[in-house]
């Protein structure tokens, strides 16, 4: 019975061994995300997580870490980069400065939608590279949908907008100021409340926000001006010293899918861009239209915020044909992805014309 006894504990203790060894071999990644639970940035990337982890099969696993568990939205790039996290989500409005280059993307210069920026912000990171990203592996780059001008009144001409009280952080306070409205830094969680209560009279956010913060319920008017389209631009990094340490086929595994999910997250964000859409018309809500002329207008009215991030680029020892080189290379690849959008079908939430 001794013997007995004490080969199955032998045999117990191997089984033990094996399994060890055999998890020691998995590689352990952390993903942190700030986004709530419920939101679609969280939800699509846990099926993220499950679907590329079966596709790792075995090799490596993620650990998904979302709702600011791990790291907060302002910690995400430098929590990356120090290895608290392997791999991260957030955008560069949050670490304003950090990511000065690809900043370029945030800029109004005529987004029309967010699929079209999503496609454009990962072929400027291509193209130019910027150093500022050295530190990370990037995995790929999205944009939330075009941020567009909401009201309680119809605004068609810069003169509508006068001394109108509209919500704007960052540099879409710079968009506000521009237009000649007076941007207010309301927090996320009060702008229903603010509406409604008169604190301010608009917005200037992607329509799926109409949806989401209810304020569909109250805002009568969009302004669709794709002209000076702007967006918030997402990425998803990871410490580079991690993926260098990764196996060959591990990365193989993580570019290939990353390839197809390129085309996935910016479809999810237009669906729930026209959801917003239909919850605001549902409401009552209507869509203005800018003239030619008076778009025009508009787009000049932009000129002072290229120029003053030409002028803080310039003073970190970029040069000015550089910066205008940047410009001209968006331009190019909006008209570019707009031609492709249109080719394949896809919808714009608002008009694309001019």
């Amino acid at each position: 019975m001794l013997r007995k006894g004490t080969s199955l504990v032998l045999f117990a203790s191997l089984l033990l061994l094996m399994f060890s060894f055999a998890d020691a071999d998995v590689i352990k990644l952390k993903f942190a995300n700030y986004y709530s639970p419920t939101h679609l940035n969280s939800v699509i990337f846990e099926k993220y997580c499950q679907e590329l982890n079966k596709k790792l099969a075995g090799k490596a696993e993620i650990t998904y870490f979302t709702g600011s568990t791990l790291l907060s939205a302002t910690k995400v790039a430098s929590g990356v980069a120090h290895g608290i996290a392997d791999i991260g989500l957030a955008n560069l409005s949050y670490t304003r400065g950090l990511f000065p280059v690809m900043e370029a993307m945030d800029l109004p210069l005529g987004f029309p939608s967010g699929w079209v920026a999503s496609h454009v912000a990962n072929d400027f990171y291509n193209k130019f590279k910027p150093k500022e990203l050295n530190a990370y592996h990037v995995l790929m780059f999205t944009t939330c949908p075009l941020n567009v001008l909401t009201t309680m009144k119809p605004v068609k001409t810069l003169e509508d907008l006068k001394g109108q009280k509209i919500r704007g952080t960052g540099r879409l306070g710079d968009i506000v100021k521009a237009l000649g409205g007076t941007p207010v830094p309301i927090e996320w969680g009060d702008i229903y409340d603010s509406l409604r209560k008169g604190v301010i009279s608009g917005t200037i956010l992607p329509l799926e926000t109409m949806k989401g913060t209810n304020s569909g319920e109250v805002l009568k008017y969009v302004t669709s001006a794709w002209r000076i389209g702007s967006v918030y631009t997402f990425y998803v990094l990871m410490n580079k010293k991690k993926w260098d340490s990764l196996p060959p086929d591990v990365q193989k595994t993580i570019t290939e899918y990353n390839t197809g999910f390129l085309e996935q997250w910016p479809a999810e964000w237009n669906k729930i861009d026209f959801e917003g859409l239909e919850f605001f018309k549902k409401n009552g809500g209507q869509i203005v239209t800018v003239t030619e002329a008076e778009i025009a207008r508009w787009v000049k009215a932009m000129d002072p915020i290229l120029e003053a991030y030409k002028k803080e680029l310039m003073s970190k020892g970029y040069k000015s044909d550089e910066v205008d080189s940047w410009f001209k290379f968006i331009r190019e690849r909006i008209e570019y992805w707009k031609g492709q959008q249109k080719a394949k079908n896809i919808p714009f939430p608002l008009p694309v014309t001019y």
